[in-house]
């Protein structure tokens, strides 16, 4: 009894005082000193290092993973449009043999930056050892070509003089690796569709000079297509005069919708539109699914790093026994108390979230040394060009979802904190006192 009076006496004499504001000074030097390592409390400062550590981790996964699937979406996003058309145009009634006058119309429609005739086969492609691969042959204007900067721009070696003079083709540089070619070389384009005989279709085989190598950056284009003068392409798939498609090229992607009355207008006659978002529906979609189960599965560890901090505080609550009892009895309230563990486990969730924050953007800032490095040590080539489409390995940090993932792991930092907070501050310091 005279314990409770003493006990409450106190609180009376600490409301009173200047140190009982929230979050004072005596709170912050008291949540301090619990987080101070100490030969008996050994144990609870290595699993609040242990949850400083898996938050931080956590952090910079999330921040790493989602800038490099960003990144990743936006030069997949560059290389696709910068190589095939927005919108492709096809005939519906007759053929595309007014296909000259065609692509002037088009590209007087306001929006419209290029309209290119196309003429595209599937062949088989082989070199001087005898060994084949398949390719993709697109028969293009020269003008055209040039007009086409992700591939004009990004010539390896050789030039355009011989495409232009219509006696040679542009070849992917991976495919011309496989085939072993260079510039100069013959390489032999076999198409299946060829001369109908008594004796059945014959193929058709041809020779063609390499006048140059291009690398646009994507593994899929580089090794698997052949540009080809559009007059020799319609020879070669006997198709003379007309084309197969005519691809558009849009000011802005996403004004498709808006375009297609205007294009189907200037066409002056039936044709059947496809956008780049049909063609790619599949392949964006399943990288949208990816990105979301990378970001669901990577808060988990963030969510387990936070569970530590519950853990750790508990520990603190029970061996802090003592001394709790003591500040009750001195004046401190319980909600003092409460708020002394809240900022001893808050103080672990922002210190890890402020380290993962920069460990990612250190790690996305230098993304492909790191990838080089790792990849000079382990003596494997990691990220594949043939299997991720890209050359390197992109990393675009957006400043939202930076903000969206912080707020997240300092939410579930504090979250974690309220409970073990909760419990220290409803210690009865009659009972904690009893037996000492």
């Amino acid at each position: 009894m005279a314990v409770s009076a003493a006990v409450e006496q106190q609180e009376n004499s600490f409301k009173a005082g200047p140190s009982s504001r929230p979050f004072s000074g005596f709170e912050r030097l008291v949540a301090w000193r619990y987080l101070r390592s100490r030969r008996k409390e050994a144990s609870i400062s290595v699993i609040a290092g242990f949850s400083l550590i898996g938050i931080m981790l956590g952090v910079a996964a999330l921040i790493i993973v989602m800038a490099v699937m960003n990144g990743f979406r936006a030069e997949l996003f560059k290389q696709i449009l910068g190589f095939n058309g927005h919108v492709v145009v096809q005939p519906i009634d007759s053929p595309l043999n007014d296909y000259a006058e065609l692509a002037k119309k088009f590209s007087a429609v306001p929006g419209v930056t290029m309209a290119l005739p196309l003429v595209e086969g599937e062949t088989l492609a082989s070199g001087r050892g005898g060994s084949g691969t398949g390719a993709l042959v697109r028969g293009i204007r020269a003008e055209d070509l040039t007009k086409l900067k992700s591939v004009s721009d990004h010539i390896i070696s050789g030039d355009m003089v011989g495409f232009a003079s219509g006696q040679g083709v542009l070849v992917g540089s991976r495919l011309a690796q496989q085939l072993g070619l260079t510039v100069g070389d013959q390489i032999t384009l076999t198409a299946p569709d060829g001369d109908v005989t008594p004796f059945g279709v014959n193929p058709r085989v041809k020779a063609y000079t390499i006048s140059g190598l291009f690398q646009v950056g994507m593994s899929e284009y580089d090794s698997s297509v052949v540009f080809m003068p559009l007059e020799e392409a319609q020879l070669f798939f006997n198709v003379q005069g007309i084309v197969e498609k005519i691809e558009l090229f849009i000011t802005n992607p996403d004004d498709v919708d808006e375009l297609r009355p205007k294009i189907e207008e200037a066409a002056g006659r039936q044709i059947f539109l496809t956008d780049w978002r049909q063609v790619n529906a599949t392949f964006f979609s399943a990288l949208q699914v990816e990105r979301n189960t990378m970001f669901m599965i990577l808060t988990l560890i963030v969510l387990v790093a936070a569970l530590n901090i519950i853990s750790g505080l508990i520990m603190l609550v029970k061996d802090k026994g003592t001394d709790i009892a003591i500040l009750r009895t001195m004046g401190a309230t319980s909600g003092a108390i409460m708020r002394i563990f809240f900022m001893t486990g808050a103080a672990i969730g922002v210190v890890g979230t402020l380290a993962g924050v920069i460990l990612g953007v250190v790690v996305c800032l230098n993304i492909e040394s790191i990838r080089q490095f790792f990849s000079w040590i382990s003596g494997t080539v990691i990220f594949n060009p043939e299997v991720y489409f890209l050359s390197k390995l992109p990393a675009q940090m957006n400043v939202s979802e930076t903000v969206s993932v912080i707020v997240m792991a300092l939410t579930l930092s504090f979250l974690a904190t309220i409970f073990p907070a909760w419990r220290a501050s409803r210690l009865d310091p009659v009972q904690a006192l009893r037996y000492e």
